[in-house]
């Protein structure tokens, strides 16, 4: 089941929302950005002091009200529908962009930051509506792609809005332009928002706190009540609004001074800065196809570390030139493109990052103060900016060059991925196991939507064919399942640095207390990992059964959910060896079935019932070995398989006359008397086939095989009329023969 986050570009549930934010943060954007070209360049204000602070000052207008004014944001969203109250918040922009419009007409600087400021307040009010919607509306499968659309449309509002603000207020009919597009999205997003399914209050007994002092206090100290979890999130997101508020704030000076590149470069870096955060939070859905959890969080921050320290190295090898370079004339320079490459994986890896943990606050907060949780979240974000403007303000005061914030910045972000890493070491480890079991195993997962449909208690039961078995599940199984492992084992050196990775169940098979800590621990809502068989296969197919499993998922109450592995038992880490053909890399699948339920006779009790359950799962252990065989491929398809496992070098037929044929050999054969046997036939003619014993019989089989015609075995000794008997019940027209 396919997983396409875009379609909810379509879905009413969805695409009103999205319509609404994105025209709110583009509209933030044009006219912030239309209000600091004007006063850096003089057009409409002047003799109004340093320009630069203004612009400075006109940046913490537009941040201060998420400071005082999300807690009384948060509680209005818990408090009454968040449908009603996205709709009054963007009612009231339409007034604002008006303001915002006489503001730029009449030239007033102090009506300007006022209509700044009360933009800045109506996205304060609007944040802890809009995300914390989002898990009322869409199921938990679509979280991950709807914060991933959200966030996308937000760095792309605020580049367009940015672009067409710089540019259209020093056109001629600038101010024109600016105020048309102002009220014509304010507008459009308020009629957008009508469009928003109703909801449910959550809290509707709040009592509302007026004072936005102390609510924003109570907010903050919310937060640090929560679950570790949320927590955890929400400060993994602030620290990513830091690190991006960074980098956004210094792209034009380090344009500028330090590339020496005019405004086209700048424009080109913010770019490739919006889509490469845009393009890693949808990389995010396609990688966790829906599942909320933070496996590529630890990478993620790691990724943008290695790049940020990067960027400070690739800087100092740019020269400096006399006039400022063209978009054109620094692309041209392959010394550049190391740069443009950094910025963009640092994008890559903040979307990677900053998305699961939106998702993850939003999954894991409680319905009722979801909304005040977010609202908290958010005063976070506008302390981290606010702080991430004040160090680059004091280190360039201090003399600073902007490429000695990046590395200063990045030297900051490594103690925060030392942090991450240590909090989420098993994520860290799943990621990289994912990622070096493909590359060597190219691992194939199927059938991950039986996974989520079992739901939160089930017992999973997998054929044991090999070492490699547990660390396969634990990296591409979602989320962290409980490994049942044999107390025994649980003490080999080899094993205890796995199981420090995963969580984990020392179940000793020979006390009758500990497989009833098992059940306690299955009915905590969990998914437990058992390999029924016990030990290894050295057959290569199923080996006794042991009725254990069974038991914990009757009295537990659990599902059953089978998971086939195949192909591992061709590597050396099985004990198959002189049984089965082995290979160093072969491809991995795993398959996970649907989940099932027992249905055991309620009269059964003690061991009957024991023996019941045992034999129940020897069934679906079976029944999942011959499902997850390949079924449906022809026999010519069965020999290249074959081919590849065993090799082509070896030997797969002999005659009579004692003459090996192999692999190799049998399918070139196949190929070349194939094309002969096409041009003579139709694709799905049945064909007769009458010769010896002998290789050249097989290659002829193989040959018709290989394009479509169906091979009828003659047997020459049946007699002349039987022969012609058998051609005309199965209607064979030719007849190959050595005569």
């Amino acid at each position: 089941m396919k997983n396409n986050q875009f379609d909810l570009l379509r879905d009413k549930r969805f695409a009103p929302l999205f319509v609404v934010q994105f025209l709110g943060a583009f509209h933030d954007n044009v006219f912030k950005n239309a209000l600091v070209a004007l006063l850096l360049y003089g057009v409409v204000f002047s003799d109004v002091g340093d320009p630069k602070l203004l612009v400075t000052v006109a940046a913490g207008v537009l941040i201060l009200p998420f400071i005082f004014l999300s807690g009384t944001a948060g509680q209005l969203a818990d408090k009454y529908p968040k449908d009603k109250v996205i709709r009054a918040i963007k009612l009231a922009e339409i007034p604002v962009a008006i303001l915002g419009v006489i503001a730029l007409f009449s030239g007033s600087l102090t009506l300007s930051f006022i209509a700044l400021f009360l933009l800045g307040a109506q996205s304060a009010f609007f944040a802890p509506s809009k995300y914390s919607i989002l898990p009322d509306h869409l199921k938990e499968k679509e979280l991950i792609g709807g914060n991933a659309l959200l966030n996308t449309g937000t760095f792309l509002a605020i580049l367009i809005g940015t672009l067409m603000g710089t540019l259209f207020i020093t056109m001629e009919a600038g101010q024109l332009l600016v105020a048309t597009i102002m009220v014509f999205s304010a507008v459009v997003g308020y009629l957008a928002s009508r469009h928003i399914p109703t909801n449910v209050p959550k809290a509707p007994n709040l009592k509302i706190n007026w004072n936005p002092i102390t609510e924003s206090v109570a907010i903050v100290q919310n937060v640090f009540k929560q679950k570790p979890v949320v927590f955890r999130s929400i400060l993994g997101a602030s620290w990513f609004y830091f690190l991006g508020a960074m980098f956004m704030a210094q792209f034009p000076s380090y344009t500028k001074e330090v590339l020496g590149a005019d405004e086209g470069v700048l424009a080109f870096f913010l770019i490739i800065f919006s889509v490469g955060i845009g393009i890693g939070g949808l990389l995010n859905n396609k990688l966790l196809r829906g599942r909320v959890e933070a496996v590529y969080v630890p990478l993620a921050i790691l990724g943008m570390t290695l790049f940020s320290i990067d960027l400070y190295f690739a800087s100092p090898s740019v020269v400096a030139h006399e006039e400022l370079l063209s978009l054109g004339a620094f692309l041209s320079m392959v010394m550049h493109w190391r740069i443009l490459l950094d910025v963009f994986l640092i994008a890559v890896c903040g979307g990677l990052f900053v998305v699961p943990l939106n998702a993850m606050i939003q999954r894991y907060t409680e319905e009722k103060g979801r909304a005040r949780v977010i609202a908290g979240s958010a005063i976070l974000d506008a302390i981290f900016i606010t702080s991430s403007m004040a160090i680059c303000s004091a280190l360039i005061i201090l003399g600073w060059e902007i490429h000695e914030l990046f590395l200063t910045f990045a030297f900051f972000n490594v103690f925060a991925a030392v942090y991450v890493c240590r909090l989420l070491p098993d994520y860290l480890a799943k990621s990289l196991m994912q990622g070096l079991f493909k590359f060597l195993y190219k691992v194939e997962v199927k059938g991950l939507e039986n996974y989520e449909e079992a739901g939160p208690r089930a017992v999973i039961v997998c054929n044991h064919v090999a070492l490699l078995d547990p660390p396969l599940l634990a990296a591409f199984l979602p989320g962290k399942p409980m490994f049942a492992v044999n107390s025994f084992v649980a003490e080999w050196p080899l094993v205890k640095p796995f199981l420090r990775l995963v969580d984990f169940f020392p179940l000793d098979p020979t006390n009758p207390y500990s497989i009833k800590s098992l059940i306690k621990e299955v009915e905590k809502d969990k998914h437990c990992v058992i390999f029924p068989e016990g030990r290894l296969t050295e057959t290569g197919a199923l080996m006794k059964v042991y009725e254990g499993p069974g038991m914990i998922a009757d009295k537990a109450e659990a599902v059953i959910l089978p998971v086939r592995l195949d192909g591992v038992q061709h590597t050396p880490f099985a004990r198959l060896k002189g049984k089965v053909p082995l290979i160093n890399f072969p491809k991995i699948t795993i398959t996970i079935l649907p989940p099932l339920k027992f249905k055991i006779d309620d009269e059964l009790k003690g061991r009957k019932r024991r023996a019941a359950a045992a034999r129940q799962l020897y069934d679906v252990m079976e029944e999942m070995m011959y499902l997850t065989t390949d079924r449906e491929q022809t026999l010519y398809e069965a020999l290249i398989k074959a081919g590849y496992i065993n090799g082509k070098k070896e030997v797969i037929a002999e005659d009579a006359e004692f003459k090996p044929l192999k692999f190799k050999k049998l399918m070139q054969g196949s190929l070349v008397l194939g094309k002969k046997f096409e041009a003579m036939s139709e694709k799905g003619e049945n064909i007769g086939v009458l010769l010896p014993n002998s290789v050249g019989a097989v290659v002829t089989f193989f040959g018709l095989q290989a394009f479509g015609r169906v091979p009828a075995m003659l047997n020459f000794s049946a007699g002349p009329k039987a022969v012609c008997s058998a051609c005309e019940t199965a209607q064979v027209k030719t007849v190959l023969t050595s005569k």
